[in-house]
């Protein structure tokens, strides 16, 4: 089994900051991508960004230069540098892993998700 969990949400103001976390433990061979996505009440979930074992990234538009996604491959760990939040930021997040285990077995995985609430 693998298992992810997220942590780093939280209440801030507008123009604020915050950091998430991922760390995923388990039967673990290797994991390719990683990512974080968030879904807001009445909304679809969409996904924020991805990053491969190699470093390359990926960001949906309203993020970019904003938020920054990074890793530890040591750790299986991602993370998610957030900074000039704003209220439409509001929403869950959830991490989101691409891990092949050992036996060839692999999969997509997702974590319970972070409350991240934007409001003065």
């Amino acid at each position: 089994q693998v298992q992810l969990v997220e942590s780093g949400g939280g209440l801030v103001q507008p123009g604020g900051s915050l950091r998430l976390s991922c760390v995923a433990s388990g039967s673990i061979f290797s994991i390719n991508v990683m990512g974080w996505y968030r879904q807001a009440p009445g909304k679809e979930r969409e996904l924020v960004a991805l990053i491969t074992s190699g470093g390359s990234t990926n960001y949906v538009d309203s993020v970019k230069g904003r938020f920054t996604i990074s890793r530890d491959n040591a750790k299986n760990t991602v993370y998610l540098q957030m900074n000039s939040l704003k209220p439409e930021d509001t929403a869950v997040y959830y991490c989101n892993a691409a891990v092949q285990r050992f036996g060839g077995l692999g999969g997509k995985y997702w974590g319970q998700g972070t409350q991240v609430t934007v409001s003065s």
